[in-house]
């Protein structure tokens, strides 16, 4: 048995590509796999806290040397990090927004890439200080955009700055498993928009009914 993590991002609801994607990727997933649980967290319509100074104190001061006070300030931070480390399966939505992730996403990004708890920092080891602390995980991440061709060998893979800095920054942390699926032509509609969602949709179930591998 596996947990799910279903993250959406999109300010967007019924509107949204990526939330019934994502959606049709998780009820694909249980049919295959009914024994999986899921924890849904919306960081679209409940954007985290950015970090801001009295964040990065808390963060980075040795445990037993917080405060109250940082510990309040890490309190959001530490339950989205126990939430992204139980789940086995992460399966997100993200909008490409100025050929990036939306900023709602990067504030998240920010709270749980956090020194002694997702990566650790050793400066003695001068060939390899950061360490990454995650391991196992295997991410499904749903890229909706305005145009097409944005994944790989598509016509405006040079402008695609989302895929690199999320493989970036999860592998970081140790998460190298990672699958794109991209929806386009949003901002075309019509048959082009159709037969994107269409192949998109075609792409979710081929992965989401495959067998589970775990441990990864």
């Amino acid at each position: 048995m596996a947990q799910i993590l279903h993250i959406d991002s999109s300010p967007r609801s019924h509107r949204s590509h990526s939330r019934a994607l994502t959606q049709a990727f998780v009820d694909t997933w249980l049919e295959t796999h009914p024994a999986d649980t899921v924890a849904y967290r919306d960081v679209g319509h409940y954007p985290p806290p950015h970090v801001d100074e009295a964040w990065i104190a808390a963060a980075f001061a040795p445990p037993d040397e917080r405060t109250q006070q940082m510990l309040e300030t890490l309190k959001s931070s530490d339950d989205l990090v126990d939430e992204l480390l139980t789940a086995d399966i992460w399966i997100m939505g993200l909008p490409m927004y100025n050929f990036g992730v939306p900023s709602s996403f990067k504030a998240y990004i920010d709270q749980i890439v956090r020194i002694r708890r997702t990566f650790d920092f050793e400066p003695d080891d001068h060939e390899r200080p950061y360490k990454p602390l995650v391991h196992g995980k295997r991410v499904f991440v749903i890229v909706a955009t305005g145009d097409s061709g944005y994944e790989s060998g598509g016509r405006y893979t040079a402008l695609n700055h989302l895929e690199p800095h999320l493989r970036t920054i999860f592998g970081f942390i140790g998460v190298t498993n990672l699958t794109f699926v991209y929806v386009g032509n949003d901002e075309f509609g019509g048959e082009k928009l159709a037969n994107s969602l269409l192949n998109a949709r075609s792409k979710i179930v081929e992965l989401a009914s495959a067998p589970s591998r775990l441990p990864y």
